[in-house]
């Protein structure tokens, strides 16, 4: 049996400008972490020769690899010449949630796919293929951020070019600058998924047709290099207010990014000390992320006591 590991990633400034429709024309860029929650894959021979056991979400008994109705298994399977597997996922978070779980699920197949072939991929070269299933195969309306935050991990800055080039700068934290970034960050479960591409779609569409969103984007893009710079300089606590001011401009891409039951819980978080925070992923539901300084992070728990709070470590 082969078993991939891949993580998920929180993402603190830059979302949206990782699509092509903007970066074509604007380098984009991000600000992102993986985390140590994962999405585990795995792959043995099946017993039938002539048949493949696929478990996700579903079961799906096939003999043909072209009859597979998940997309993703499909394609990377068809592109790895994968049959006679039973395969099976399981994960720490569940989908819809904002945390990039369909790159992650993604990239860890390519992994498990190609050593499955004997091959060991590069993680540029996984990132990359993962955009070409998920984006060019797939036609899925999503970045690269995801894809380039799981396989190579750590905490980047990430920027895309027109050229479709893509920079994983590391972002190089002292063991007490990390640790004090990891601990002033929490996250809170909204207790709703979503699927991200209503909001991508319309992202998209508001880029080609609205300066407002192009200055945005182009604004958010910006942002994520000065924040690479403070971080790089030990100014963690700058963390709050890039993304109380992130968040703003990234709730203007489109209309259901945020919705008044977010806008509720961020306005409690910033009234009882948080200095910061955002919707993770698209928007619309999932995790919520806020900087919150140790001495007030007692009064901002007790605030959203009606929430899950989700602890996590930087991977």
């Amino acid at each position: 049996m082969i078993i991939s590991k891949t993580p998920f990633r929180i993402s603190l400034v830059g979302g949206g400008s990782d699509l092509k429709n903007f970066y074509k024309d604007y380098p984009g860029a991000v600000v992102s972490t993986s985390i140590d929650k994962y999405i585990y894959l795995s792959i043995h021979k099946y017993f039938n020769n002539s048949s493949s056991l696929i478990k996700y979400s579903q079961t799906e008994l096939i003999d043909n690899v072209n009859d597979i109705k998940h997309n993703i298994i499909r394609e990377v399977f068809k592109y790895f010449d994968i049959s006679n597997v039973d395969f099976n996922s399981t994960a720490d978070i569940p989908s819809g949630t904002g945390m990039g779980s369909s790159s992650s699920f993604t990239c860890g197949l390519i992994q498990l796919c190609s050593f499955k072939n004997g091959l060991i991929l590069p993680k540029y070269e996984i990132a990359k293929l993962a955009c070409k299933i998920e984006i060019d195969i797939l036609g899925g309306p999503i970045g690269k951020q995801d894809q380039y935050g799981c396989a190579i991990g750590g905490l980047n800055l990430i920027q895309f070019n027109p050229d479709e080039s893509v920079n994983v700068m590391p972002i190089h934290l002292s063991d007490n600058d990390a640790k004090k970034l990891n601990s002033n960050l929490l996250l809170f479960y909204t207790n709703k998924r979503r699927s991200a591409s209503s909001v991508l779609n319309e992202q998209k569409r508001n880029t080609t047709s609205s300066s407002k969103v192009r200055n945005n984007l182009k604004d958010l893009a910006q942002m994520a290099h000065q924040l690479f710079k403070e971080l790089s300089s030990g100014n963690i606590d700058s963390v709050g207010e890039f993304l109380d001011v992130s968040w703003k401009k990234k709730k203007e891409l489109a209309s259901k990014v945020s919705n008044h039951e977010i806008d509720k819980i961020y306005n409690i978080a910033m009234n009882n000390g948080a200095s910061g925070g955002k919707i993770l992923g698209a928007g619309g539901g999932g995790f919520l992320l806020f900087y919150v300084p140790l001495s007030e992070q007692g009064k901002l728990r007790k605030s959203l006591n009606f929430l899950r709070e989700f602890e996590f470590n930087f991977d």
